[in-house]
């Protein structure tokens, strides 16, 4: 038997016994709620209170009880900065050196976080806190979000008591891949009824917060609130981008201008700061045509419409706080996990997936899709000039070391115990040092031990000795960045950037080359240069050769190396996989759909799809097997009672093949054979060409070309499900009836990527019998 403490007396009977129970658990008698909210993709000057353009009233709010911070940074990318803000330490030391998905097999960049570096929610809930998160996740390995797991690294495996949201990186914001606790879920609402992704969030954040409270009013909570927003696709709905209809029509430059005007307003940035240069990859805002500006224009107006209209949930949560008489004495901090995003490319998206896919877009057809941009057909993001725009007023965007990519919006507020309100505070702050403030503000140590795990060090330093002290001197004054290769440092107020031509492939010659000569340096002055307007590396080069070689130091430090500067390619790196690989792999209708990352990878590869069905009598119809989105993937399905299959190309174009003939009724094996007739041409957005051809038994009904096929990534929204289409329907021919489930019977679909086609034994043999 397990020893069980016990300081009571068990005698023979009860009166000769004396009871005792373990005491609970409680958090320190003064400790606060803490609220911390995590947008995507927002930028440092897109917030109200950050000079933006875009009305954010109940952020601006925050702010005005509060402190903003202008010179927070963060990582440059979501999943690492997630991790910082998680555990307090580095990306590297997280094994988070990218996104998940993009995972590779070196101890700083394969996305487990260590059990060692424990969560700000694991020491909560072990204290005594509620632990709640709501919304993006993005921390666990791509290869281990299906129903597979293993489970150690989703949401309530590190200490959230009670999640809902989404696993991965993005989600369609009106047919959400919706995850509850530890299973799939389904939106309460759809698309036509009203339903929007932070809509439900918000209500769920009061629903999770009101439960705890109305029970046990004293226990604190630790809600880690991650909207989608403002991470493609940019949706909204139309009354909240109709108020914004014109408020971009001057363009980009335009736009650089009145936000450094405001924010010096403001106060977030120095009277003397200077726009950064030129970004040479933004053209002119007065060079494009007509069209041109009219459309992007209104790709702008829809990703403003989507900041109001998170501010306005965030709004709600708020409210309710301030009605249970809690606000007041709830550390909020609100952040962005990077700078604002460029992956629209230079003329925007309707769809991100073509940018994963390289596959351009054509103005003409971008601009037929204008009016209905932000409702739920098109997964859209704004140009790179408005990434640029948003960043104002440094250089660059997400992804990059430059302060566009790794600076950003910090707001906290603490009424009941931050005095100042309305303040800016200007010490360096990283990603890293919000974990250890919460620790400080709550009362208690970072634990030396979590489920059994001894404890790394904390990397990161409390910023709670700027709360009521502006002038304090700063105590994080070194700190290192690293992303896709492109590095950067910072150290007592000097910042040397190593950046890299947007969009140009880093090869290992030519990292192996600047790492050897440690040229390509370039020096910033922040005391003197808010904005890293100015390189003086010509200058100072002494300073240059001390902080490249601070970097290194730090690098080897904390798992920074090996330098990777692949971008995309890192999406198809091999890594571990549910299961072993095999040739065939079996689904089964009425279970959870399979995530992409646990998904057979059909992608440029002979394969075959077979079904082994029973046909009601009168026929069927429905989904077989569904992989993807409307973003691009493809289905076999019956309709009219004939088999059919459809490849959608990202959402540019879908190949139908059909049955010359009626499905027969009874019991039949259904079969697709795909099989490639050319080499695929990745770099230009084309997969293989290929003939797909259908089978009822050994009969073949069907035969069509496929001129080309999704190239690289079906997408990251939805994955593959059997006997139904899941999340979001691939193709137009039954998106008005999805899920569109098969009303007939499904024993099983087996997929072979073997290169041969399958043939089920029992099946095969009752033919033959059946010849004979």
């Amino acid at each position: 038997m397990p020893d069980r403490e016990f300081h009571g007396h068990v005698g023979r009977t009860y009166d000769e016994s004396e009871p005792w129970w373990p005491a609970e658990t409680r958090a320190p008698e003064d400790a606060p709620n803490v609220l911390l909210i995590t947008l995507d993709d927002v930028g440092f000057g897109q917030l109200g209170c950050f000079g933006g353009l875009v009305d954010t009233p109940n952020i601006d709010r925050l702010a005005e009880n509060g402190l903003r911070y202008n010179n927070f940074h963060t990582t440059a990318l979501c999943s690492p900065t997630r991790s910082c803000l998680m555990t307090g330490r580095n990306h590297h030391s997280n094994a988070m050196a990218g996104i998940t998905e993009a995972s590779t097999g070196f101890p700083g960049y394969n996305g487990h976080i260590p059990h060692e570096n424990g969560m700000v929610s694991e020491a909560l809930v072990e204290e005594g806190f509620s632990t709640y998160h709501l919304g993006k996740w993005h921390l666990t390995p791509a290869e281990s979000t299906s129903a597979a797991g293993p489970y150690d690294q989703w949401p309530l495996q590190r200490g959230f008591e009670r999640f809902y949201g989404f696993l991965g990186g993005d989600t369609d914001q009106y047919t959400p891949a919706l995850v509850h606790d530890n299973h799939q879920t389904e939106p309460p609402a759809t698309p036509e009824e009203g339903y929007h992704f932070t809509e439900d969030i918000a209500q769920r954040a009061i629903e999770f917060i009101g439960d705890a409270k109305q029970v046990d009013p004293d226990k604190p909570f630790f809600t880690y609130f991650c909207p989608g927003a403002c991470h493609a696709p940019h949706q909204v709905p139309e009354e909240w981008i109709e108020k914004y209809e014109g408020e971009f029509d001057m363009g980009w430059d335009a736009a650089r201008e009145q936000i450094l005007e405001q924010q010096k307003k403001e106060g977030v940035v120095p009277e003397d700061t200077e726009l950064s240069p030129r970004n040479p990859d933004v053209r002119e805002w007065a060079s494009l045509s007509e069209d041109e500006q009219r459309l992007y224009a209104r790709m702008m107006e829809v990703f403003a419409g989507f900041l109001e209209h998170t501010d306005a949930q965030i709004g709600k949560v708020l409210d309710y706080l301030e009605e249970l008489g809690e606000l007041d004495d709830t550390l909020v901090m609100l952040v962005s996990d990077n700078g604002a995003s460029a992956e629209g490319g230079p003329t925007g998206s309707v769809d991100e997936n073509r940018f994963f896919n390289n596959v351009p877009e054509s103005l003409e057809e971008n601009l037929e899709a204008m009016d209905d941009l932000g409702g739920p057909d098109y997964f859209n993001h704004y140009p790179w000039g408005w990434a640029w725009a948003g960043n104002t007023p440094f250089r660059r965007w997400k992804r990059e070391t430059y302060r566009g990519g790794a600076s950003d919006p910090l707001v906290v507020s603490w009424p009941e115990g931050i005095d100042a309100a309305g303040e800016v505070r200007d010490q360096f702050v990283h990603a890293i040092d919000i974990a250890p403030t919460i620790y400080e503000a709550v009362g208690i140590d970072p634990p030396e031990e979590v489920k059994g795990y001894s404890q790394s060090p904390i990397e990161g330093e409390s910023f709670a000795y700027t709360f009521e002290n502006p002038d304090a001197p700063e105590q994080h004054t070194t700190q290192y960045f690293e992303m896709i290769a492109t590095r950067a440092i910072y150290h007592d107020g000097w910042r040397a950037v190593h950046p890299w031509p947007f969009g140009e492939r880093i090869t290992a010659e030519d990292l192996s080359a600047t790492s050897l000569e440690d040229s390509g340096w370039e020096l910033y002055n922040l005391e003197e240069d808010f904005a890293e307007a100015n390189d003086v590396s010509g200058e100072h080069p002494e300073k240059v050769l001390e902080l490249a070689q601070l970097w290194w130091t730090e690098a080897g430090k904390y798992d920074v190396l090996p330098l990777d500067g692949r971008g995309v390619e890192r999406l198809g790196e091999p890594r571990p996989q549910p299961g072993k690989a095999r040739d065939q792999y079996v689904y089964h209708p009425g279970g959870q759909h399979v995530p992409e990352n646990a998904a057979v990878r059909v992608l440029n590869r002979d394969h075959s799809i077979t079904a082994d069905l029973t046909v009601p009598v009168g026929g069927a119809e429905g989904v077989l097997l569904a992989h993807g989105s409307r973003s691009g993937g493809y289905s076999l399905y019956v309709d009219d009672n004939r088999l059919h299959y459809v490849h959608n190309y990202v959402g540019v174009e879908e190949y139908l093949v059909s049955a010359d003939e009626p499905l027969p009724e009874g019991d039949i094996s259904v079969r697709l054979e795909f099989e490639a007739t050319g080499e695929p041409d990745v770099a230009n957005g084309k997969g293989v060409p290929a003939t797909v051809s259908l089978y009822y038994g050994d009969q073949q009904v069907g035969q069509g070309d496929l001129p080309k096929t999704v190239p690289n990534m079906i997408g990251i929204v939805a994955g593959l499900s059997c006997g139904k289409d899941s999340v979001s329907a691939v193709t137009d021919a039954y998106r008005d009836r999805a899920p569109f489930a098969f009303t007939g019977d499904i024993a099983r679909v087996v997929v072979d990527v073997s290169g041969e086609p399958f043939v089920h034994e029992e099946k095969e043999m009752d033919r033959l019998m059946a010849q004979e």
